[in-house]
């Protein structure tokens, strides 16, 4: 069985559900894999203009001869009715092409990372293959205006066609059970076999770090954030990754600025971490959200303070995990993390509970396919 791919990011950028998904499909069929990279969706912004210079490439292409990359071009007008055809005339005839001869005389599986217009065309164009939308975020939440009602028709309509929907929070589940009787609950996960050796000790008592790694963008709360380094001037507090939304004061002398990684140094550079944090705003932009970087974290043996945000609203009883809203009560949260030591048999049981073979396995997915028994 082949599969063909539309995802939300490109292949390149910092591995996650979409790249983790394509090669667990791999590993379980042996199939090869088309992956359709992200295209504008939206008319430009103006915040699309402080992104220039900034990028989320941490890695590289091996060349694996079982994946063939696409990139579509396209004019940024998706929102006008009409844009599909003249996409389509312009720049997607010789793709949908590419896409018509993957799949000759194939089995194959499409997964919509990203709800497009190509990828409705591509739907439609594979119309006897079974379908998956894969429901990562609440995705009209992140436009505006009439992209925002463009988006969200465009989802609706491939998440209530599609064989299967999986959803990778519990909002986006009772969202995606009102359209669609196939909805699996498919929390994100991680990649036990690239995970170093956890920590298994006490935090420090002396000077700290406490770390973010990830993408800082609109959901990031700076003002938490910022009030972390000041409430521990004596400590040092990290962040790790792209900046599409940078602050605008001043930052404090204790709060360091690292680019992106790879996802390997990525991990290692957690091990850096005393305490590790995800301060994110609640909003619509976030209520959907299962941060990967919680199981990560967790998997290395990490305390994490969390604002309580998506997902990260059920598990203030986890384990190492404690939330805090108000940035005036970081000392109390501060204070837990010094108790937490994590032990090697809550941590061993945590990595295999949440491993992203584990959550595909669980899957729907697994109805649509039929495994290659050898692999």
């Amino acid at each position: 069985m082949r599969l063909v791919y539309l995802s939300p990011v490109p292949w390149a950028s910092f591995a996650q559900r979409p790249q983790k998904f394509v090669r667990w499909f791999h590993e379980r069929t042996g199939g090869d894999v088309l992956w359709l990279e992200p295209y504008p969706s939206r008319f430009p912004c103006l915040s699309d203009f402080r992104k220039i210079g900034v990028s989320d490439k941490t890695e590289s292409n091996l060349g694996e001869s079982w994946l063939r990359v696409l990139k579509p071009h396209a004019l940024p007008i998706e929102p006008l009715p009409g844009s599909g055809l003249i996409n389509k005339q312009l720049y997607w005839s010789g793709l949908l092409k590419s896409v018509a001869d993957f799949a000759r005389d194939q089995e194959v599986l499409v997964v919509i990372g990203k709800p497009t217009t190509l990828a409705l065309q591509v739907m439609r164009l594979l119309k006897d293959h079974p379908s998956v939308y894969d429901a990562m975020d609440d995705f009209p939440t992140f436009f505006s205006g009439m992209s925002r009602a463009s988006m969200a028709r465009r989802e609706l309509q491939i998440g209530s066609s599609a064989h299967a929907v999986l959803a990778s929070s519990t909002k986006l589940r009772k969202k995606w059970e009102l359209h669609n009787l196939n909805v699996s609950f498919v929390p994100n996960g991680l990649d036990a076999a690239l995970l170093p050796p956890a920590r298994t000790i006490p935090v420090s008592s002396g000077p700290k770090t406490f770390g973010y790694l990830g993408t800082v963008g609109a959901w990031f709360d700076w003002q938490w954030m910022i009030q972390l380094a000041k409430a521990c001037p004596q400590d040092t507090v990290h962040i790790v990754g792209p900046v599409f939304a940078p602050c605008n004061e001043k930052l404090p002398e204790n709060l360091k600025l690292s680019p992106p990684c790879s996802h390997k140094d990525a991990l290692q550079a957690m091990l850096t971490f005393d305490v590790a944090v995800i301060p994110f705003l609640k909003n619509d932009l976030t209520s959907s959200v299962d941060p990967i970087k919680y199981y990560e974290y967790r998997a290395l043996g990490l305390p994490i303070i969390s604002t309580s945000f998506g997902e990260m609203a059920y598990r203030g009883e986890q384990d190492g995990v404690f939330l805090c809203d108000d940035p005036q009560q970081l000392d109390l949260a501060i204070n837990k993390t010094m108790n937490h030591c994590a032990s090697a048999e809550v941590i061993t049981h945590f990595k295999n509970e949440n491993d992203w073979h584990a959550r595909f396995d669980a899957s729907v997915i697994s109805s649509l396919y039929a495994p290659q028994k050898s692999l």
